[in-house]
């Protein structure tokens, strides 16, 4: 087995924030001893998640099995996932904004064709839907439960109660054409070909204020487990709970 050193573009504050949570999780379960230590359980996850290393791969690196380091992650996973903002939490701190952006995306799994709730139409491939608000930055606020990827976009935002959340915020946000028919305080782009000179003015506004929102898609897809997801659907929203909670927490 050849080992060689590696990086991860992650600060240090970032393997502290894991670490602390993972030493308090330890103390409170009463762990006596364990073949790593909690910082290097935090190395081993942010390894992980970051750059996506297997199983396998980590396990060889750290010195211990496989199904050690598969524990030892899920664990990691989990601890950060129950410190993720619910909807509310992201409600209240999105009011302090002017508005906020609604978009989705679909984060591939490796699936076969006859899981046909997994297969989205729209970006022929298999996946799962994870709706995601911004602030006027691009900044990630909130990211979702993962859904099927053959789940529309405005039907997992009404799933989620977004639509019912900013509405009774009253908050004004941007969203794409998936979203057309929403309603309450969800501002979309006009369809059609035969459009006025100013709703096509309008329509070229909301352009630019929604691609903002794509920066959030990059945030989340700069964690490169994210591109291709080979684990149980069941455990990917966790996943994606835990890379909101590190993200803000390097922030």
């Amino acid at each position: 087995m050849l080992v060689y050193p590696s990086s991860i573009d992650l600060s240090s504050h970032t393997l502290r924030f894991l670490t602390g949570r993972l030493t308090a999780r330890r103390q409170e379960i009463g762990t006596r001893w364990r073949r790593l230590t909690a910082g290097r359980q935090a190395l081993l996850a942010l390894a992980h998640l970051r750059c996506g290393d297997t199983y396998a791969r980590l396990a060889a690196g750290f010195g211990i099995g496989i199904a050690t380091a598969y524990r030892y992650i899920r664990e990691a996973v989990d601890v950060l996932a129950a410190l993720a903002p619910t909807l509310a939490e992201a409600m209240r701190i999105a009011r302090t904004k002017a508005f906020v952006i609604l978009d989705g995306t679909l984060l591939p799994i490796d699936r076969i064709a006859a899981d046909t709730p997994y297969y989205s139409g729209k970006h022929k491939r298999h996946g799962m839907n994870i709706q995601v608000l911004t602030d006027p930055f691009g900044r990630l606020l909130w990211a979702s439960p993962a859904l099927p990827g053959s789940t529309h976009d405005l039907t997992a935002a009404r799933t989620h109660g977004i639509v019912e959340a900013l509405t009774d915020a009253d908050l004004k946000c941007w969203a794409d054409k998936a979203y057309q028919g929403a309603g309450g305080s969800i501002r979309v782009p006009f369809r059609g070909r035969r459009l006025k000179r100013w709703q096509r003015r309008y329509n070229s506004t909301h352009a630019k204020i929604r691609c903002l929102g794509e920066q959030a898609m990059a945030t989340l897809k700069g964690w490169r487990l994210l591109r291709k997801l080979r684990c149980s659907t069941n455990r990917i929203s966790a996943i994606v709970q835990a890379v909101l909670v590190l993200h803000h927490a390097s922030a």
